[in-house]
């Protein structure tokens, strides 16, 4: 939410589904605090100062979409909520990136497409194998030497995606099928930085980089705007 907030926008809208209580209590808790650098006190405690960032200007609305739902169920569950937009941002929420939001938005609305996603490299190195109908391999090659692209889960969209969606499809399968059918998908491939935290490891390879200091994923309004 920062890094879409850093490039101006502020609405949002969260499916929630599993500890949806957990979300809404931290949001029903927001103080600004939350977002200071550090809080002075002084004089026996009874003075508070709040340094460094303000608390961000957030419109959020939070709903409770189910906690079995695909991700292509939980974006039809809120389309009262965007139905007037002419385009809307969507995100799988797991990744971070500092992708340039403002270029991808503007590629997206001088295409007469319906959807777009970000396309990344794997965050991850594996290796790929080739072989022949009988078994045997003819080839062994490092994921990063190959021209493969994943979608990174950070999606445009303009309204008429709901006519792709029928009753408890997924996303990214029949809709997506459907719209690259019509060639109404757009991908923009971004080899900037990107990682997915799926798994525990992913989550301490994050945390790692945050106590280094290295946080690429922070865009600054200089960066933003640039």
């Amino acid at each position: 939410m920062r890094y879409y907030s850093s490039y101006g926008h502020h609405d949002f809208i969260l499916c929630l589904g599993y500890r949806a209580n957990i979300i809404k209590q931290y949001f029903l808790d927001l103080k600004p605090e939350t977002y200071s650098d550090c809080i002075l006190t002084s004089n026996g405690g009874r003075h508070v100062e709040i340094l460094g960032n303000e608390q961000p200007d957030w419109r959020v609305t939070l709903i409770d979409t189910g906690l079995h739902r695909n991700i292509g169920e939980r974006l039809v569950a809120v389309k009262r909520f965007v139905a007037d937009e002419e385009i809307f941002l969507a995100n799988y929420t797991d990744g971070l990136t500092d992708a340039p939001l403002t270029e991808i938005i503007d590629k997206f609305k001088k295409s007469d497409k319906v959807g777009c996603f970000v396309a990344v490299r794997p965050s991850f190195n594996f290796h790929l194998a080739k072989f022949r109908q009988d078994g045997v391999v003819t080839g062994i090659f490092p994921s990063q030497e190959t021209d493969m692209w994943v979608n990174g889960g950070y999606f445009i969209f303009r309204r008429q995606i709901f006519d792709y969606i029928n009753e408890g499809e997924e996303l990214v399968l029949q809709p997506f099928s459907r719209l690259i059918k019509e060639e109404k998908l757009l991908a923009y491939q971004y080899k900037g930085f990107w990682r997915a935290m799926d798994t525990l490891s992913d989550k301490r390879i994050l945390e790692d980089m945050v106590e280094r200091g290295e946080m690429p994923w922070r865009v600054s309004g200089t960066k933003a705007s640039a």
